[in-house]
């Protein structure tokens, strides 16, 4: 168990579970992309902690860039997501993979594709560590699944609430 401003979370992943998680999405990664030079895209703040350590299992060259979008206050998505800090670098003729830690509704990723619809990319693929399939969308093909998850919230590995819990080494779901 672990507790988060004023709610309580109780064990959902370990660390060994999430290191085999990353393990096979950077085993199909390097598969899908040997010669080929793609530009990891990672949304701030959630997928650093998954975008590193699956940078470190990828054995293919590779790029890296950041995005920061938006959409959650306390454990609720507002629905409307916000870009906060944009593109640094070109993605013309660039094999382009987002990778998320987490896709709930999927708002935060249309919001990417409609900020990417005048780049010149090569290819766009989509990857996530975690998919909530009852609650997504589904206006988009979400490439690379970690795992999918039922719609409950989630802390640890980057995931946060209120901006806490982004350390801890396992995930934790909110306990009801």
């Amino acid at each position: 168990m672990v507790k988060l401003h004023d709610k309580t979370f109780s064990h959902f992943l370990t660390e060994d579970e999430i290191d085999t998680i990353v393990q096979e999405l950077a085993d199909r990664i390097n598969k899908d992309y040997t010669g080929k030079q793609p530009l990891l895209l990672g949304v701030l703040n959630g997928s650093f902690m998954f975008i590193s350590d699956l940078m470190k299992k990828l054995t293919i060259d590779c790029e890296l860039s950041f995005i920061k979008l938006a959409s959650y206050s306390g454990t609720e998505s507002q629905g409307e997501v916000n870009e906060l800090i944009g593109l640094s670098t070109t993605l013309d003729n660039k094999d382009v993979i987002v990778l998320e830690d987490i896709i709930d509704t999927g708002n935060t990723v249309g919001k990417i594709f409609e900020l990417l619809k005048d780049e010149k990319t090569k290819s766009l693929a989509i990857g996530t560590l975690l998919l909530k399939p009852d609650v997504f969308k589904d206006q988009f093909k979400v490439d690379y699944i970690g795992q999918e998850i039922p719609d409950a919230f989630v802390v640890g590995y980057g995931l946060d609430y209120d901006q806490l819990g982004r350390n801890l080494k396992e995930i934790y779901q909110l306990s009801s």
